[in-house]
């Protein structure tokens, strides 16, 4: 007598059921909103293979890539679905997203953060306090912050603005070995900016 087996229940999804799944072609669980196409998901009929494991270039079925990648025991990846055929990578999907992740750290870490630092006047700000403030806009251009100087009108003090310009000048010329005028003195609104960068090295 034959003996018939009964098909296992389908496997449930993780996450309370809230993210479906595919499956890697190692039998990795991949979740769906990752950034790239894997495996049964490409549905170009030919691809553009790259990357170690093929000759460059090589152009190929999509069933035939699947073949190549199971072969392997690897993942096919889309990497660019816009291209004529579109562009695919055999290679271990998780190692890839890990690779992908690394690379974009290094790439923020290697980006310069501007750092800018307000200095604020009045129009008849005394040489005391001028000084003072110079000071601190020495030591902020040496540690590679932008300063944005700022003279502010209150009341009827507008009608010194020109003194405003005056002193903001004063203040670039007093700085300008080791920094350089990114935006001339501006009236906005009730008050004056101008902004100060650090010069480069020789």
């Amino acid at each position: 007598m034959a003996i018939t087996q009964k098909p296992f229940p389908p496997r449930p999804m993780q996450n309370g059921g809230n993210k479906p799944q595919q499956q890697g072609m190692r039998g990795k669980r991949v979740e769906k909103e990752n950034p790239n196409r894997i495996n049964g998901e490409i549905t170009a009929p030919t691809v553009r293979l790259v990357g170690e494991n093929v000759e460059p270039n090589t152009v190929v079925s999509i069933k035939e890539a699947l073949a190549m990648a199971d072969e392997m025991e690897l993942d096919l990846i889309e990497i660019s679905p816009k291209a004529e055929p579109p562009v695919c990578r055999i290679a271990d999907y998780q190692k890839f997203l890990y690779q992908q992740k690394r690379k974009a750290k290094e790439i923020k870490a290697k980006q310069v953060k501007v750092v800018i630092k307000e200095i604020r006047f009045g129009p008849q700000t005394d040489d005391h306090d001028y000084n003072f403030k110079l000071k601190h806009a020495e030591n902020f251009i040496k540690e590679g912050a932008k300063v944005k100087a700022s003279v502010f009108f209150r009341g009827r003090s507008i009608v010194f603005k020109e003194q405003g310009e005056i002193l903001l000048l004063r203040f670039a010329t007093d700085l300008e070995e080791i920094a350089k005028v990114e935006l001339m003195p501006k009236l906005d609104g009730k008050k004056m900016n101008m902004i100060l960068a650090p010069k480069g090295k020789k």
